[in-house]
């Protein structure tokens, strides 16, 4: 177990990771990154992962590294994550995790479920089957099959539903009878400061809509249109990242482009929503910044777990 790491967790457009550069560059870290959309290599400008130009000014860990055509998990992050904790250890550097995704942030404070692996002929069965199948109706399938985890999981959310599928399927049980006992944390939570950033939600909601338009200046059609050139399976994560399905709508055709943004748009803010419920009820430790308390309140908790003030 890794003792020392600095937390930064937040909604999207929140300004965690240039919060998190900062840190890394007074403390003499390295940012390491907990969000599970900015591991894919084809996504920089539609999950807004750190430019070529960030990257260089501060050492970036576990970002870009994943495929887009990989159904990279908790726990494959987890197995990522201890390699680079131990790494950074012997080096003597503190790691400076921050990213949007707040399981992350709880597996490794906390560790996780011990959930049979599934092999890669059953995945390919359970998502062959659903080629084409509308969220809603999996949701449905799986109800009949395992009532007790469909009733824990939203039915437009296709890629727990799936993992929900193919956990029944390899092991004829359901998957919350494996939600028990857990791994041990990657990280002590009593001597990692841990912070949430939580903007006023309209500035984070103007946030969402600017950054998503600069995404689209920047380059984000072209990033989408490349990856739907790959002709990847759409239950992939990669896939279902804020704004891609409906850019890729818009290249077929299927919607305008303003429709394609609107919705973009749409689905980050309420994505951003349920980061502030998962903050509230499953990451007790984290103390809640905002505005003008922010470096305030990192110097101050930092002090608190044994920890020099970060200025």
């Amino acid at each position: 177990m890794s003792s020392r790491a600095i937390l930064i967790a937040g909604p999207t457009a929140s300004g965690k990771s240039a919060l998190a550069m900062e840190v890394a560059k007074r403390v003499g870290g390295v940012v390491v990154n907990a969000d599970s959309m900015q591991v894919y290599r084809d996504l920089r400008i539609i999950t807004a992962r750190p430019t070529p130009k960030e990257e260089c000014a501060v050492e970036h860990l576990l970002f870009g590294h994943v495929d887009a055509a990989v159904n990279y998990s908790v726990g494959r992050y987890l197995a990522d994550l201890a390699q680079t904790l131990a790494a950074l250890a012997a080096r003597g550097v503190t790691p400076v995790l921050t990213g949007g995704t707040g399981m992350y942030f709880k597996a490794a404070l906390h560790g996780l479920s011990d959930i049979p692996a599934v092999s890669a002929e059953i995945r390919a069965q359970v998502r062959e089957a659903a080629q084409g199948r509308l969220p809603q109706e999996l949701h449905a399938e799986l109800a009949a099959r395992d009532p007790e985890t469909a009733a824990r999981l939203r039915p437009t959310d296709p890629q727990r539903i799936l993992r929900a599928l193919e956990v029944f399927a390899a092991t004829g049980k359901p998957l919350a009878s494996f939600q028990g006992p857990r791994s041990a944390p990657l990280l002590d939570a009593a001597s990692c400061p841990a912070f949430f950033l939580a903007p006023e939600r309209e500035t984070l909601y103007a946030r969402i809509d600017a950054r998503f338009d600069r995404m689209m200046e920047s380059g984000a059609l072209e990033e989408v249109a490349a990856l739907r050139d790959r002709g990847l399976d759409p239950a992939l994560p990669a896939m279902r990242a804020h704004g891609v399905p409906h850019l890729i709508a818009f290249l077929d055709g299927r919607m305008s482009r303003e429709e394609a943004i609107l919705r973009g748009k749409a689905d980050t803010r309420h994505y951003a929503k349920r980061q502030f419920t998962f903050a509230r009820h499953q990451l007790p430790g984290f103390a809640w910044l905002s505005g003008d308390d922010v470096w305030t309140g990192l110097d101050g908790a930092c002090a608190t777990r044994d920890a020099s003030p970060l200025i």
